[in-house]
C-alpha cells in the first residue's frame, strides 16, 4: 500500500494540551489480567495510534472509555475537563464529556440515504412537525453537515451507492454532528479494516482534516503501514500492559511490530525451506469466466505463490473458481495432472482442495457453534461410526488442534464468538490443514488479524507446505505478499500481467505493477 508523506500536524500550541488522560487503569475477568495499571494521554490536535495483538487489552480499555465496562478502583480518566474514577464510567457520561466513538462495523444503513443515515442514532433525529417528518430541513441540515466534513455525496444519495471511505466518514459525521463543540475525543476502532487501499488514502486525509480542527483522534488498526503514515504519536500495549508512548517521528513498522509482539519483523514470517520445487500440483489454462479474461498459471508442490491485485482485478473469483464456488465458462484445470472441473465446493474438497474466504464471519464461521464443532465441520465423516458419533474422537482432534495452532481459548466447548479475532483465523485455518490438502487457496487469511496471530497463521501456512501442499495466496497487503510468498503473480483486468520471483520482490514494485496503466507480459 502506498501512502503520501507523513502527514504529520504542526506542533502548535493546542498539542500540548491533552484531550484524554488514563491513569492507573486496570481490569480483570476472572483470573485473566486485560489491563494491568496502563497509562497515557493523547492531546488535542492529533491523532494518536492505539496498537497491540489481539488480547493486549484495547478493546477492553475502548470499552471503559465508553462505559460499556467499569475498571477497577484507583485509576482515573480525564477527558471534556472532568476527572472520573475508572469504577464510574457511563455510556452518558461519556457522551457527556464529548467522547464518540466509530467502530469498525460503521453501523450505517446501505439501502437508506445519506440524510436518512445521519438521523438515525443522532440526538436530532427526524426533525418533525405536526407528526410527519420535515424532509425538507433534514436535507438541508444533512448538506451542510456533508459540507462541513467535505464529503462528496448528496443528502439524497442512497448509501449503498456511495464508495466505502464515504460510509464511514458518514458514521464519523453522525457521531460529531450533535453538540460539535463539546467533542473532545473521537475513537476510531479499524476504520480502515474492510476498505480497499484506494480508499484507505481517502479516509486518512480526512483525518487528518478533523485533527487540525482541535479534535484528538484515538486510532485503533492492525495496519502498520497506515499508522506509521498517519498518526502523531502512538500507545502499545501488549499482554494488557503498557509497553510505550512516544512521538512517531521516525517511527517505522519494524519498531512497531517489536515493540507490540516482542521480536523483530524478520522474524513474523517463517522461511522457505532450500528444497527442489518440481511437481505441478494445480494448472491453470486459459480460464475465463466473469471478470477473468484469460488465466494460465502454475503451482507446484512445496510452494505458496501470492496474487497481488486491486479489488476487481478477478483476484478472488479465480479462487472461487477453483473452488466450484465460482462459474468457469472455458479453458481447462488440471490438479496433480488429473482433468479438475468442480461444479460445488463439495466436489473441490474431495479432490483435496481447501478454500479460506476473505469473509471469515459470512462465509467461515459458526460464531454461536463451539470451538470444536468449527474445526470438525469440514471433516463429518472421520467422526462418523457404526455406534454413532464420535464425540471422543472429535475432542481429543480439537485439543490437538488448539495446542498445534496455539489457539488462546478457555476450551473446545467455548464459543468461536467467544474467541478474538486472530484465534478465529487459527481455529479456520486448522479446520482445514486437517484434512491435509493438495491445494490450500488462502483469500486475505489474514485481514484484520494482529501481527502476533499473523506469524502464527504463516507458521502453519509454511509446515503445511513444506509437507507437500501447494498454496494461493491473495492479499491487499504488499509487504505480506513479499515475505510470504515464494513468487508472485499480478493480477490485472483478469490477466496475469507480470510474474516476479523470490529474489525480485519489492513492495514498491508490486505497486508499481499493480496500478500501471501499461500491460506488462508475464
Amino acid at each position: 500500500m502506498v501512502f503520501p508523506e507523513h502527514l504529520s500536524s504542526t506542533h502548535d500550541e493546542r498539542r500540548h494540551e491533552a484531550a484524554l488522560v488514563v491513569e492507573n487503569l486496570s481490569k480483570s475477568f476472572g483470573p485473566t489480567r486485560a489491563l494491568d495499571a496502563v497509562g497515557f494521554s493523547a492531546a488535542r490536535g492529533e491523532i494518536h495510534g492505539l496498537l497491540g495483538g489481539n488480547g493486549s487489552g484495547k478493546s477492553t480499555l475502548i470499552k471503559i472509555l465508553a462505559g460499556v465496562y467499569r475498571g477497577e478502583p484507583g485509576g482515573t480518566l480525564r477527558f471534556g475537563g472532568r476527572e472520573v474514577a475508572s469504577d464510574g464510567t457511563s455510556p452518558e457520561l461519556a457522551r457527556r464529556c464529548g467522547l464518540r466513538f466509530v467502530h469498525q462495523s460503521p453501523g450505517v444503513f446501505p439501502l437508506l440515504t445519506v440524510a436518512e443515515n445521519m438521523a438515525i442514532g443522532s440526538a436530532g433525529g427526524f426533525p418533525t412537525a405536526a407528526g410527519g417528518i420535515r424532509w425538507r430541513a433534514l436535507r438541508k441540515r444533512t448538506a451542510a453537515l456533508l459540507d462541513r466534513f467535505e464529503i462528496a455525496a448528496r443528502p439524497d444519495d442512497v448509501l449503498g451507492d456511495l464508495r466505502p471511505a464515504d460510509h464511514t466518514m458518514i458514521a464519523i459525521a453522525r457521531a460529531l454532528q450533535d453538540e460539535e463543540e463539546s467533542v473532545s475525543v473521537l475513537v476510531l476502532d479499524e476504520p480502515t479494516a474492510s476498505l480497499p487501499e484506494h480508499e484507505v488514502q481517502i479516509l486518512l486525509q480526512a483525518l487528518r482534516r478533523l485533527a487540525r480542527s482541535g479534535l484528538a483522534v484515538l486510532y485503533v488498526s492492525h495496519r502498520l503501514e497506515e499508522v506509521v503514515s498517519v498518526v502523531d504519536s502512538v500507545t502499545v500495549l501488549r499482554n494488557g500492559r503498557h509497553v510505550i508512548t512516544r512521538d512517531a517521528e521516525d517511527l517505522t513498522q519494524e519498531q512497531l511490530v517489536e515493540y507490540i509482539v516482542g521480536r523483530p519483523l524478520e522474524r513474523l514470517y517463517a522461511e522457505s525451506a532450500e528444497r527442489h520445487i518440481a511437481n505441478p500440483v494445480l494448472e491453470v489454462s486459459h480460464l475465463r469466466g466473469g471478470p477473468l479474461a484469460d488465466i494460465s498459471m502454475k503451482v507446484r508442490e512445496g510452494e505458496i505463490v501470492g496474487i497481488a491485485g486491486l479489488l476487481g482485478s478477478g483476484r478472488t473469483e479465480l479462487l472461487r473458481a477453483i473452488f466450484g464456488a465460482y462459474p468457469i465458462e472455458s479453458g481447462e484445470l488440471r490438479l496433480a495432472g488429473e482433468p479438475l472441473r468442480p461444479k460445488s465446493p463439495e466436489q473441490a474438497m474431495r479432490r483435496g482442495i481447501a478454500y479460506i474466504p476473505e469473509n471469515r464471519e459470512q462465509d467461515a464461521a459458526f460464531p454461536d457453534l463451539s470451538v470444536r464443532m468449527n474445526l470438525s465441520v469440514a471433516n463429518l465423516p472421520r467422526y462418523r461410526g457404526a455406534a454413532g458419533f464420535r464425540h471422543a474422537r472429535e475432542r481429543a482432534d480439537a485439543r490437538d488442534a488448539l495446542a498445534e495452532f496455539s489457539i488462546r481459548t478457555d476450551g473446545d466447548a467455548a464459543s468461536l464468538s467467544s474467541l478474538s479475532g486472530g484465534n478465529q483465523q487459527k481455529v479456520i485455518l486448522a479446520r482445514w490443514l486437517q484434512r491435509k490438502p493438495r491445494l490450500l487457496l488462502l483469500d486475505e487469511p489474514t485481514q484484520g488479524v494482529d501481527v502476533g496471530a499473523r506469524a502464527d497463521v504463516y507458521a502453519s501456512i509454511r509446515r503445511a507446505v513444506q509437507g507437500g501442499t501447494a498454496a494461493i495466496l491473495v492479499s491487499s497487503d504488499f509487504e505480506e505478499l513479499v515475505h510470504a510468498s515464494d513468487r508472485v503473480l499480478v493480477l490485472r483486468d483478469g490477466r496475469i500481467v507480470a510474474e516476479l520471483n523470490r529474489s525480485e520482490l519489492e513492495a514498491e514494485r508490486l505497486t508499481e505493477l499493480v496500478l500501471s496503466a501499461e500491460r506488462e507480459a508475464a
